[in-house]
């Protein structure tokens, strides 16, 4: 009964020890302040220290010290023949501690284990010690010290398992709290009392000299000199370099290093909110040039620490929200340049041109950098492809031509230079400083073009959501596609979700959509992936190895995403039985035409409270799917595609088609309407326009843009069906499917078949709430037209959401007055944005870039385009470009099929070509889904292919490596 109580009294007893917080009462006792609000918030030792000076931090120590004592003698009293009980007490003290006072509970731990093991812990003690002493670095410390200490301890217990697991919990839990609460001794050495200095210096860690070799952290030496530290441990020519903390003594370095007139430094500033993604602070800090002695280079830190506190450069951090963090100084070499200069991997000024700007003069970079001095200027174009480059400089002033200083060759390193940095960072774009010495081309500075950000991207977008989109579509589906993501993204980030705006995720250029690539690779860094993840979700395209650390943070995140992906099924089947499929009953049944102009409304909040879930399945099926596929490793091929609603619907025209080959002669079908009159004339055929109408009422939904509500449905254009099954009966040239390679006895087959199979079920219910979401609005124009509030039906698709709700629940007769105005406003607008040809991919900035700055790619003929490989095969034959689906075209045989998109509604007019191209998609877009169900080589994600080829050309297009070869012109 004693070790019963024991037990209790330990697991009770001890975690509420951990969490009194002795050191916040003896902080506010002697220092009248709460550690709890200072600083990073921890209750710990080292923040006593930091804040409370020597007998603070003294009295600290003693109190936690005698907790640990407390907690592992409490133990011994109850099983002194047990020791794995001591180690139970320390983990409940130490997860006590942790719950409460958000510290580590370092000292609990060693003062315990000195009571439990004195001789284990000394020996820890002697060998991390002099780890620490001579590495001086203090997350390596821990960890080793936490390892040793397990280690020592399963040596002397080698035949006791309990004991060997519970010493290496132990270890484990102190070393996850030390990666998920902040460290006090990351805090600056200056706001340390004076009297406890020294010793919060030695125990933070610090090397004596810091130089780029080391691997930097951003938030303690600045972007500045981090950045360089990376690019230097890629290989990239950075001139050496030594960083001062901020706070630190900088005596070691004048000590150190030795300027002279023969090698002169330069000091400059990286202040640890300069050079970030938002904020370049460029001009605001002080660099000084041609330091040759140690006193100058005394004078020269203390010049650029003062320059943190100038005015300009208060109000520069005032003016974009930053708090003081601090400055450290960067030291290196001065480059004796022969020729320098400054380069930006786009243009700031007009960036949707693929051209790099590079500015130089013969001399030091400053001379560029400061603007007293105007440079040549270069416009240079660069060409990759993916086994070839090409590089064009045009000098931006004719007269430059006939008196350059500065070399091609330069020009053309610095460019390709400033791309390649371009590159590593995802695309972000970069200004670079550098400085050739005659041998080398030395990169003085890299950082991001902060007027560029954020970088919005349609390459996904295009797919979601494609062409120009109405004012109500797109007052639905934003809020509904980012707030969606929003939940996910928080479901897995947690806390770290703060900061983030869900509802910046998507916006409109040239009413066109585009995703916030800069907030999604910011969120996927967050959660620990690359910031490509949803590209390689969504399309297929590369998938570079995540940073395991950064991962493991993420574990708790990623388990309840997984637990949402494992219910994902079984969710869907509940809501589909319990919410979707009654109230779309209900919706079906209802008659639109008796409904008032309020009943209408609550129609629509009713399809969209359901759509925000069903927003959840279409987003998160398709995810789940892909990520499938790539754990299992099973292929698109051996997947069976016939119950998705773009396969179902397109063989269910072409058994309508077969049928029909047996009773008509097809040489008398001149189009639909004589193909229906010989049908009307047969008793058969009216058998066969039966089912056709079946065959209208189940796919119904179904529509060139499946989420576009603006777009009429089959059901609102049969019209267009009907001369689609017309042309499936003139032409069988693809009239029998492939056979799949489907192995449905293969486990790891079933598991993705079932996503498949999900996402298309999903998409039948997104789409026919969708379809009565359209159906409604419809009904709401047809009120309005009889009223004469406006012209055409469809009009209601050019008032955005809110305008209708303030139209029919507030009777704005003010917005009343001037919609027509309004309507007519906004349809001039979408007509010209449908006549643009050239929209980029990529817009840097939230300003939309005017299109008649851009210029078309002058620098070759390319005979090749590379895409994503979507379908395997080789086929060849000549280019049909179909932009929109306005009439479904007669597909000749040998014909590549090129679009824009492809959506549910295309498959009908993609199953009867003999290979596809198209600007947008991946492997598991719509377009390749029918590729592979019919055998038919495709090449998804060739940006502007439309323009880029012309009807009639022939090519070669190979399904399986992504390759478009241009045969003849």
């Amino acid at each position: 009964m004693i070790a019963v109580w024991g037990s209790l009294l330990i697991l009770i007893f001890c975690p509420i020890l951990g969490g009194l917080p002795l050191i916040n009462w003896i902080s506010y006792i002697f220092t009248r302040r709460k550690l709890s609000q200072l600083g990073t918030g921890n209750i710990s030792v080292s923040a006593a220290f930091y804040h409370g000076g020597t007998l603070v931090g003294v009295l600290a120590a003693l109190s936690e010290a005698s907790k640990g004592i407390i907690a592992v003698l409490l133990a011994r009293a109850f099983f002194p023949l047990d020791p794995i009980w001591e180690l139970i007490a320390l983990i409940a003290l130490i997860m006590g501690r942790y719950w409460r006072g958000k510290g580590a509970g370092t000292t609990n731990l060693f003062w315990g284990m000195m009571v439990h093991d004195w001789q284990a812990t000394l020996l820890t003690a002697l060998i991390g010690g002099g780890s620490f002493t001579i590495f001086r670095d203090r997350a390596t410390g821990r960890l080793l010290a936490l390892f040793l200490l397990a280690f020592i301890l399963t040596v002397r217990h080698p035949y006791d398992p309990g004991y060997m697991a519970m010493v290496w919990a132990l270890s484990g839990l102190v070393a996850w709290i030390f990666a998920k609460i902040p460290d006090d001794l990351d805090l600056p050495a200056t706001g340390t009392k004076t009297y406890s200095n020294k010793m919060f210096r030695f125990f933070r860690g610090d090397q004596a000299i810091i130089s780029l070799n080391n691997r930097l952290n951003s938030q303690k030496v600045g972007g500045k000199a981090a950045t360089l530290a990376y690019l230097k441990r890629l290989g990239y020519q950075v001139p050496d370099g030594w960083v001062l903390l901020p706070g630190d003594d900088p005596q070691p370095l004048l000590d150190y290093l030795e300027p002279s007139i023969e090698q002169p430094f330069v000091v400059r500033s990286s202040a640890l909110e300069e050079d970030t993604e938002t904020s370049s602070a460029a001009g605001q800090y002080q660099t000084i040039l041609n330091v040759t002695s140690t006193e100058k280079l005394q004078a020269a830190i203390l010049d650029c620490l003062n320059s943190y506190n100038n005015a300009n450069a208060r109000q520069y951090r005032r003016d974009r929200g930053q708090t003081d963090e601090g400055m450290a100084v960067l030291i290196q070499p001065q480059i004796k340049g022969v020729f320098s200069g400054v380069a930006f991997s786009r243009d700031p000024v007009n960036p949707i041109n693929n051209i790099v700007v590079v500015e130089a003069l013969p001399g030091q970079a400053i001379k560029v950098v400061s603007g007293k001095i105007t440079p040549e200027q270069y416009q240079v174009e660069i060409y990759r492809d993916y086994e070839t480059e090409a590089i064009k400089i045009i000098p931006l002033d004719s007269s430059v031509q006939l008196s350059r200083d500065v070399p091609d060759f330069i020009i053309e390193k610095v460019a390709t230079l400033v791309r390649d940095l371009e590159d590593l960072y995802h695309g972000i774009p970069q200004d670079i400083e550098w400085s050739y010495d005659g041998e080398k081309i030395w990169l003085l500075q890299s950082r991001s073009i902060t007027t560029l950000q954020p970088i919005w991207t349609r390459k996904i977008a295009a797919e979601v959501i494609p062409g120009v989109i109405h004012p109500l579509t797109w007052s639905i589906n934003r809020p509904l596609t980012c707030g969606v993501w929003g939940e996910i993204f928080s479901l897995v980030l947690g806390k770290r979700a703060n900061g983030l705006d869900f509802n910046e995720t998507a916006t409109l250029h040239y009413q066109q959509a585009y995703f916030n690539a800069t907030l999604l690779g910011e969120i996927f860094r967050r959660m620990g992936l690359p910031p490509e993840s949803l590209e390689f979700l969504t399309r297929g395209a590369k998938f570079s190895q995540p940073p395991l650390t950064s991962t493991l943070k993420n574990i708790p995140g990623l388990l309840r995403l997984l637990n949402k992906e494992l219910s994902l099924e079984k969710d869907f089947y509940k809501d589909n039985q319990k919410l979707f499929q009654p109230i779309l009953e209900q919706l079906v049944t209802q008659s639109l035409s008796d409904l008032s102009d309020a009943e209408l409304l609550v129609r629509i909040e009713t399809i969209l409270s359901l759509l925000k879930r069903a927003t959840y399945y279409s987003i998160l099926a398709p995810l789940s799917l892909a990520l499938r596929q790539a754990i299992f490793k099973v292929s698109p091929e051996q997947l069976d595609n016939r119950y998705t609603p773009e396969i179902s619907s397109l063989e269910a025209l072409k058994k309508l088609a077969s049928e029909i080959n047996t009773l008509v002669d097809i040489t008398e079908i001149e189009d639909s309407d004589s193909l229906f009159n010989l049908l009307e004339n047969k008793p058969e055929g009216k058998e066969i326009i039966d089912q056709f109408n079946q065959i209208l009422e189940q796919y119904g939904y179904l529509s060139k843009v499946g989420t576009d509500i603006a777009v009429p449905c089959w059901k609102d254009n049969p019209k267009s069906v009907q001369e689609l099954l017309t042309q499936l009966v003139l032409n069988q040239v693809n009239s029998s499917s492939k056979t799949i390679d489907y192995k449905p006895n293969k486990k790891t087959n079933r598991k993705v078949q079932e996503r498949l199979n999900l996402k298309g079920e999903v998409t039948v219910v997104y789409s026919q709430l969708l379809a009565q979401l359209r159906w409604s609005f419809i009904a709401l124009g047809k009120h309005w037209v009889k009223e004469n509030n406006m012209s055409e039906v469809t009009d209601v698709f050019y008032i955005d959401y809110s305008e209708i709700c303030s139209l029919i629940e507030d009777r704005n007769q003010e917005l009343q007055n001037k919609l027509p105005q309004l309507i007519k406003q906004r349809q001039e607008e979408f007509s010209s944005h449908q006549k643009l040809t050239n929209v980029p991919y990529i817009v840097y900035g939230n300003i939309t870039p005017n299109l008649t700055l851009f210029d078309s790619p002058s620098l070759i003929n390319k005979q090749q385009l590379k895409g994503i490989g979507a379908s395997v095969g080789q086929v060849e034959g000549k280019i049909k470009i179909v932009r929109n689906l306005e009439s479904f075209p007669t597909i000749e045989p040998n014909t590549i099929l090129v679009v824009p998109y492809t959506d549910s509604g295309w498959s009908p007019v993609l199953a009867r070509a003999k290979g596809i191209i198209s600007e947008v998609g991946g492997s598991l877009s719509h377009g390749a889904i029918v590729a592979r169900e019919y055998g038919i080589p495709a090449v998804m994600d060739v940006p502007n292919v439309t323009q880029l080829l012309e009807n009639g050309q022939r090519v070669r297009i190979d399904g399986q490596r992504g390759i478009v070869e241009i045969l003849e012109n």
